[in-house]
């Protein structure tokens, strides 16, 4: 009996296909033929992947169906009209499979990602940890106590999960194609922690999450006074960052990290909290903070020659401002330039404003186009990407193309700053071929 994965190549599935591959179960796939960068870490494991046909839907499989996916997909019409065949949509089978672990969710708008390849690494320092991050990485080490799992809010499909603890990092209103308003997108977030079965740890500089109502246990980080953990004396610049933990009224750790930028502070901040909540020693967790690698297309950074290259997932405009602040302070030197490509029609319909306004903090704007296959959402979604030209002074719209490429190639040297869910990491390899030439 398999395991078949129904667009294997999204982000999650692919960290779940690995899991259960790790758990040496027979795993197979199928998604469109195109390069997806989360192929890689299937291919790393011999992962079959195929594309779409109803024949790969055999007898008493069992079938993980990508969200995305409905039944005008031939494999998905298949397998439920098999009898023999046991489905599960993406998040369903990760609600069953976390409650064999101490598991931890972690939920938020923004840092989700970071957050759980965080914990992933520093909960390892204590025990076997799993580990599934919304960039196609999981893994399922032999014996493993913890499952730390991303958890999306997108049509509240982090309901699907009853974790024992969690950390959430932030509410902001997105996914506005779903959600009704800003009520319901924190009502959302109220459900998620209704379900969380032993204690939540929550960003306590955050508008909405201290005012939701905790029926467990419940401890807040931040920057602000008031928090159980605080980061004080927090420095920035191109050596990384450097802050002391006060909990309790007392400075209990002193963090040294490479990496900077707020987003990062907090996230660590919040794997700090979580880990210590545990009950792991605090130079235990500063030595995995400081162990963490990076997770792909989160603030990965290429230097080639005298320019950098940055790769970020950073599709909304609190997390573009963000990182090109990030960039600033990394590099203070450099001119930023920054490149998005949108990915749905209703949220840069939404924010279009502050889009403008978060990318006119780089010193150059680059844009591209929605990809060919983004859909308006409804009749009332009118955006075009000549709206964001418009109010974006200097920009210029590009391709992921080689001429586009050769054009940002003349830019150089820049901080060139790659920022979207969509693929254009493809234009960041472009130019770096150029830039190494």
């Amino acid at each position: 009996m398999a395991y078949h994965f129904i667009g294997i190549k999204g982000t999650g599935m692919a960290a779940l296909a690995c899991i259960l591959y790790d758990q040496h179960k027979e795993v197979t796939g199928s998604d469109i033929s195109k390069y997806i960068f989360t192929q890689d870490t299937l291919e790393e494991r011999g992962i079959l992947i195929t594309t779409f046909d109803e024949s790969n839907i055999k007898d008493n499989d069992t079938v993980i169906i990508g969200l995305a996916f409905d039944e005008s997909n031939v494999e998905v019409k298949a397998a439920l009209n098999n009898p023999t065949v046991k489905t599960y949509r993406y998040n369903e089978y990760l609600g069953v499979l976390l409650q064999s672990f101490d598991s931890i969710c972690v939920a938020g708008t923004h840092g989700k990602s970071t957050t759980t390849g965080l914990l992933g690494t520093v909960l390892s320092k204590d025990d076997s940890t799993a580990y599934l991050i919304g960039d196609g990485h999981g893994a399922m080490p032999e014996g493993a106590k913890y499952f730390v799992l991303e958890s999306c809010e997108f049509k509240r499909h982090f309901l699907a999960y009853s974790p024992d603890y969690a950390i959430v990092t932030n509410i902001e209103l997105d996914h506005v194609d779903y959600y009704k308003d800003m009520d319901d997108y924190v009502l959302a977030f109220q459900q998620f922690v209704n379900q969380v079965k032993k204690k939540v740890v929550v960003f306590g500089d955050d508008p909405y999450l201290p005012k939701l109502n905790y029926t467990i246990p419940h401890v807040t980080y931040g920057l602000n006074d008031g928090n159980d953990y605080q980061a004080i004396h927090v420095e920035q610049g191109p050596f990384g960052m450097e802050f002391d933990i006060l909990h309790k009224h007392e400075i209990i750790s002193h963090v040294s990290l490479r990496e900077v930028g707020d987003p990062f502070l907090q996230d660590a901040l919040g794997t700090f909290a979580l880990a210590h909540e545990l009950g792991m020693d605090c130079a235990l967790i500063v030595e995995g903070l400081q162990a963490y690698k990076g997770i792909a297309r989160r603030f990965v950074i290429e230097e080639v020659k005298d320019s950098v290259l940055v790769d970020d997932y950073a599709h909304h405009p609190t997390a573009i401002q963000y990182m090109i602040d990030s960039v600033r302070k990394k590099y203070p030197d450099k001119k930023v330039v920054a490149l998005y490509k949108p990915d749905r029609y209703s949220r840069l319909q939404e924010f279009l404003e502050r889009f403008a306004q978060s990318m006119n903090t780089a010193d150059q704007v680059c844009l591209c186009d929605f990809p060919k296959n983004a859909v308006r959402e409804d009749e009332t979604i009118t955006v075009t990407i000549q709206d964001m030209i418009d109010l974006c002074p200097g920009s210029i719209l590009l391709d992921i193309d080689e001429a586009s490429a050769q054009i940002l190639s003349k830019m150089a040297p820049a901080a060139y700053v790659f920022m979207s869910s969509k693929d254009i990491y493809l234009l960041k390899d472009m130019l770096k071929n150029i830039l190494e030439a």
